[in-house]
């Protein structure tokens, strides 16, 4: 037998219209949060249109941590914004943004879950963990014994760019991408495109140092400018395909090669990260691996969940697949990669 708001209401001793206004989130009711509280839990209990609100007392941060420039220089960072936003409408959170022009200490005491996404300092991290043990990163992973998070496979789809490369015959294969970087001890460090690269393309006996070129930025301008240093130091020797570690990079590197007037792809090949709305409309457009943002978004949400609903406290560390999208930025002999695809 279906349960009834009459049934919830008999539970906790309150009208059937206050009740109804409580499981519609009437934004003109004014009642206490244990009130609302009390009513959730007991529809739960009872089984009433648990999908539709079993989440909507929940009070969940977003901590975006990107400025203005950065979130117009990479738009994937623009997607997975918009992709948690629907995300918690779609499941009726309650989530409140913050940036970080307000700072982790703008968060409300009472916020029960953390989602965030970018660089936080270590201090920062510790007071996010003191207002809500129950935090998820996403792209990221600054914690893995306490926090969850949920990231593509960047390494493993650096492995399959640089197995693409040996596989079409080429046998000096260029990197482009960007450093990381520690903000708690102000310094750069490689990041894990960059180390992935080394390591694949050593396996793979492909290698040239001289062929990697790292910026400080994940831009089209720094894009730009890597390129046109790899042209002019390399010469000749420029090598027949590169693995560049983003999109926005890759429009960059475009630029400086049809300036230059080299053919593509007959003469150098360019392989890329994101699969942005972008790579498609570029000359020549980009082959390049998709990171589906949505599944990104969609799993923080179940973790979240899974945290707040079936109270799991054991941190996890959760790799989304990615898949790759063949344009004719590459000379492609890719038979075996269409038949699995995806990593």
């Amino acid at each position: 037998m279906a349960v009834t708001i009459q049934d919830i209401a008999n539970k906790v001793g309150m009208s059937i219209a206050t009740v109804s206004r409580v499981l519609n989130q009437d934004p003109n009711l004014s009642v206490t949060e244990k009130t609302r509280e009390k009513i959730y839990e007991a529809a739960d209990q009872l089984g009433y249109k648990k999908k539709a609100f079993k989440h909507s007392l929940k009070k969940i941060a977003f901590m975006y941590w990107f400025t203005a420039q950065e979130e117009l220089e990479d738009v994937y960072f623009q997607e997975i914004r918009e992709g948690i936003h629907e995300q918690a409408e779609a499941r009726s959170i309650n989530l409140k943004l913050y940036t970080i022009e307000d700072g982790v200490e703008a968060v409300d005491p009472a916020t029960e879950g953390i989602l965030a996404i970018g660089r936080f300092t270590k201090g920062e991290l510790d007071h996010l963990y003191q207002i809500a043990p129950n935090v998820v990163f996403i792209d990221t992973s600054p914690d893995e014994e306490r926090f969850d998070s949920v990231k593509p496979n960047l390494s493993h789809i650096i492995e399959r760019m640089v197995e693409f490369y040996v596989d079409n015959d080429h046998t000096s294969v260029g990197f482009i991408g960007g450093d990381d970087f520690d903000i708690d001890r102000d310094m750069r460090l490689p990041d894990i495109r960059e180390t992935s690269f080394r390591l694949y393309a050593d396996r793979f006996n492909v290698l040239e140092e001289s062929a990697i070129f790292i910026g400080n930025r994940f831009s089209v301008e720094q894009g730009y400018k890597l390129m046109q240093q790899a042209i002019n130091e390399l010469g000749d020797n420029l090598p027949s395909a590169f693995c560049i570690a983003s999109d926005t990079l890759a429009v960059g590197c475009l630029q400086a090669l049809n300036e230059r007037g080299f053919d593509l792809p007959s003469r150098v090949s360019l392989f890329s990260i994101n699969d942005s709305h972008v790579s498609k409309y570029v000359s020549p457009p980009l082959t390049t691996y998709r990171i589906h943002t949505n599944v990104l978004c969609e799993t923080a949400m179940d973790l979240m969940m899974e945290r707040l609903v079936d109270k799991r406290t054991i941190a996890k560390t959760v790799y989304i697949s990615s898949t790759p999208v063949f344009r004719k930025s590459t000379i492609e002999r890719v038979e075996r990669l269409e038949q699995g695809a995806t990593l």
